[in-house]
């Protein structure tokens, strides 16, 4: 393959413009899910539209540590599927809220793994970028600064275990490895074993 057949990496317009693309794809896509939701590093809320004049006692909410249903009694299911990541079911909440245009359903779940951006609610749910999330959207920068750098640390060793790519640690091993080696040349490190 001679270097002109190869593709050009995108130049930064050209991402930013792709980004945007991909962006405006997500959102339309967010925008025809029954429901709504945000996420924290630590837990994901969901609010879903109902008509006003329904109560609590005509509803389904079940929240299992893989699975939600949420359905107007006698109805297809508002949400309903299984989870990318197992929640904390005890943890759990929903309530029935008043809002200017009706009710909704106001569902809080509390992540079991506080290190882990959702792509979606559901599996069968169209996926967000979770690489386009900034930290401070999930108010990771409430965390004091330690908490803050271990928490980035872990989403870093996540993604990169993701990629099959060392983790920070591994990666820092490696480095002193080579560094050493480096500094003696004369020993022989062929039966060195990596992390």
């Amino acid at each position: 393959m001679s270097s002109s057949e190869r593709p050009a990496s995108p130049t930064p317009s050209e991402r930013e413009r792709l980004d945007a693309e991909a962006r405006k794809k997500e959102e339309a896509e967010q925008a025809t899910l029954p429901y709504k939701w945000t996420q924290r590093i630590e837990d994901v809320d969901v609010t879903i539209p109902i008509p006003g004049n329904l109560k609590a006692k005509d509803l389904i909410v079940e929240i299992k540590k893989t699975r939600i249903k949420a359905q107007i009694k006698g109805q297809d299911p508002l949400i309903e599927g299984d989870f990318p990541h197992p929640i904390m079911p005890d943890e759990c909440t929903w309530t029935l809220e008043t809002t200017p245009t009706g009710k909704e359903i106001s569902i809080h779940l509390d992540k079991q793994y506080k290190s882990e951006w959702w792509a979606h609610v559901v599996t069968t749910a169209p996926k967000i970028d979770v690489t386009k999330i900034q930290p401070e959207n999930s108010k990771l920068s409430d965390l004091d600064g330690e908490t803050r750098g271990m928490v980035e640390k872990m989403m870093y060793d996540q993604e990169m275990k993701r990629q099959g790519k060392p983790t920070s640690e591994e990666q820092q091993k490696q480095d002193m490895l080579k560094k050493f080696m480096a500094q003696h040349p004369e020993m022989d490190f062929s039966q060195a074993k990596m992390g």
